[in-house]
């Protein structure tokens, strides 16, 4: 039987851990690094995908659902700034937003 003496396990353990944490930071480094690319013409906020919601900054799944769900619930976006309804999104994320969203005049009834 093959016996490790204490130190030997111990040093083994710490560097295993070590290796782990130098991976994960590598590992969250790269991710801060992949930014997503805004689209390259403003979006309608009234036709948008909830895929084309997700490219914009800032706006990952569940705000994108967000934004649609308020849409199908209260009718078209009037204006951008309807956008501050929805939670999540406040006037700074607003503000990056503005240049990648519009809106597309047309009749804004709703029953």
């Amino acid at each position: 039987m093959i016996r490790l003496h204490a130190t030997a396990a111990t040093r083994f353990s710490t560097d295993a851990k070590f290796a782990f944490v130098l991976f994960l930071c590598f590992a969250l480094s790269l991710a801060a690094n992949t930014k997503k690319k805004p689209p390259a013409t403003p979006l309608d906020l009234n036709t948008a995908t909830l895929a084309q919601l997700e490219e914009l900054p800032g706006i990952g799944a569940s705000t994108a659902n967000a934004i649609v769900q308020f849409r199908n619930k209260s009718g078209p976006f009037r204006r951008v700034e309807d956008l501050l309804a929805i939670r999540g999104i406040s006037s700074h994320k607003l503000a990056q937003l503005r240049p990648y969203v519009s809106i597309t005049p047309s009749n804004f009834a709703h029953p």
